[in-house]
């Protein structure tokens, strides 16, 4: 593995644990050249289904894209990357068992909107603003009393 310090192709494995209930194998490894340790994951790589976009063009599922949307919406808040990790894991695994070969963003944004209202509400807001395109203030407010309605009903 290339040393993501100094570019230098050999390492050791220093430690091997299971991680994120056995989905996933951490290994802590150190560089034989400039002798810095750094942590690398493995884990089953699935066959994710491709997304439909809004235009109908398709493109491969990317993780990174959606945990970056999280960071973004839970910027400033009480939310941890592990939690963000977790929330996308869950996207990941609610996709594959789904078994299909396409899903449309609009199935993904769905799903986000969901783990957010659930996890932090701000973030909720934020995403929304972002994914629902909103063409006005009221179209905005719309949605917020929406959410509120449904908050106070549970």
């Amino acid at each position: 593995m290339k040393c993501p310090y100094c570019s230098h192709k050999s390492d050791k494995v220093v430690d091997s644990r299971e991680s994120k209930d056995g989905e996933a194998i951490r290994r802590r490894r150190e560089c034989l050249k400039c002798t810095k340790r750094y942590t690398t994951y493995e884990q089953i790589e699935h066959s994710l289904p491709m997304v439909v976009k809004k235009d109908n063009r398709r493109e491969p599922f990317d993780r990174k894209k959606i945990l970056n949307g999280l960071i973004k919406a839970c910027e400033k808040r009480p939310v941890s990357v592990e939690q963000l990790e977790e929330v996308v894991d869950e996207i990941e695994k609610q996709l594959y068992s789904k078994m299909e070969k396409e899903v449309p963003s609009t199935v993904i944004g769905n799903i986000i909107m969901e783990k957010l209202a659930l996890m932090d509400e701000v973030a909720y807001v934020r995403f929304a603003s972002v994914y629902r395109q909103f063409k006005d203030i009221n179209a905005f407010t719309k949605e917020l009393k929406k959410f509120l309605t449904e908050k106070n009903d549970k």
